[in-house]
C-alpha cells in the first residue's frame, strides 16, 4: 500500500491550474500550426498567426492565455493500492477539500480571474472554487490527476439530445453539424468538438468532455467511430465560419467521440466543444 499525503494533492493540483492557463499543450499548438498551414484566407491566416504569437507571449510573459480563466473541471483515478494520507482523522472528503484548496491556491497564486459564482444569487465565490470533480477508482498505486478548464463561451454552447434508438449516423452527424453552426463564432473558433454517444444523458456529456482531454492524445481503434469523427470534421469545416467566426477553411481543429453502450430504447448524443485554448494538463503521482 502506498501513502500519498494530501498536501501533495493540493500543491499538484495548484500547479496544473497555473500551467494550463499560462501554457497551451503541445499537442493543441501543433494543431493549430498545421492549420495555419492549411488556411488559405488571408485574413483567416492572420488569426491563426495571432493566435500563435499569443500563445508565445502567453508562454515567455507567464500570463493566461485567455482573459476567461474559466470553471476547473478535475478527473481522478485513483488506485487500489493508494491509501490517502490525511492530516486529520475525521473526513472522507479530504480529498476533495485537497483538490479544491489547490484550485483556490492556483488561481490566487497564479493572479488568474475568478468566475465562479451562486448560479441564483450570482455571488462570486472569491476564489473559483469549487471545482468539479469525478473520481474514479482503478488498479495500482498511483493517482493520475486530468485537469481540464472550461471557459464559457465555448461551454454555453453544448447540447444534448435524446435520440430515437432507429436513428442512424447520418442523424447523429447532421446534430454534431448543426450543434457547431449555430454556435458560430460564439466559442472561439476554430474548436475542438467532443461527441459522446450512449450511456445515459449524463454519462453522455461526461464522454463529450472527457474526449477533450483525453482523446487528443491518440488516435481511436474502432473504424466506424475514426470514419465518422472524419465525416463530421469535414462537414464542419464546409460551414466556412472559419477562426475568429471571420470565414476560412478551418471551423474545427478535431473531432473526438466517445461510445458507451446504451439501453435499447434510448440513443443519448451530447457534444461539448472547446475553444481554440483547450486547456488541460496530466499528472501522475
Amino acid at each position: 500500500m502506498r501513502q500519498i499525503n494530501t498536501d501533495v494533492i493540493t500543491e499538484t493540483v495548484k500547479n496544473l491550474c497555473i500551467e494550463a492557463n499560462y501554457f497551451l499543450s503541445p499537442r493543441v499548438l501543433k494543431l493549430l500550426k498545421n492549420a495555419y498551414k492549411t488556411e488559405r484566407e488571408n485574413l483567416s491566416k492572420q488569426v491563426f498567426s495571432r493566435i500563435i504569437e499569443n500563445c508565445k507571449i502567453a508562454s515567455k510573459l507567464k500570463i493566461p492565455l485567455c482573459q476567461d480563466t474559466g470553471m476547473v473541471l478535475v478527473f481522478i483515478r485513483i488506485g487500489a493500492q493508494v491509501k490517502i494520507q490525511h492530516k486529520r482523522n475525521d473526513a472522507e472528503t479530504d480529498l476533495e477539500a485537497a483538490i479544491q484548496e489547490g484550485v483556490r491556491r492556483g488561481y490566487k497564486e497564479g493572479y488568474l480571474r475568478k468566475s465562479v459564482v451562486d448560479p441564483l444569487t450570482r455571488e462570486n465565490t472569491q476564489d473559483n472554487t469549487p471545482a468539479i470533480i469525478y473520481t474514479r477508482n482503478v488498479p495500482g498505486d498511483k493517482i493520475k490527476i486530468t485537469l481540464s478548464i472550461k471557459g464559457f463561451g465555448c461551454e454555453n454552447m453544448g447540447k444534448v439530445k435524446m435520440f430515437s434508438p432507429a436513428a442512424g449516423n447520418g442523424e447523429i452527424k447532421k446534430f454534431v453539424v448543426e450543434t457547431v453552426k449555430k454556435a458560430g463564432a460564439n466559442p472561439c473558433p476554430p474548436i475542438m468538438v467532443g461527441v459522446g454517444i450512449g450511456g445515459t444523458m449524463d454519462k453522455a456529456v461526461l464522454m463529450a468532455k472527457r474526449s477533450l482531454v483525453l482523446r487528443t492524445k491518440s488516435l481511436v481503434k474502432n473504424k466506424k467511430i475514426k470514419e465518422l469523427e472524419r465525416e463530421c470534421l469535414e462537414e464542419i469545416n464546409k460551414l466556412n465560419i472559419g477562426p475568429a467566426g471571420l470565414g476560412g477553411k478551418v471551423t474545427a481543429l478535431g473531432v473526438y467521440i466517445k461510445t458507451y453502450p446504451t439501453h435499447i430504447a434510448g440513443l443519448p448524443v451530447a457534444v461539448n466543444i472547446s475553444c481554440w485554448a483547450n486547456r488541460y494538463r496530466e499528472i501522475e503521482i
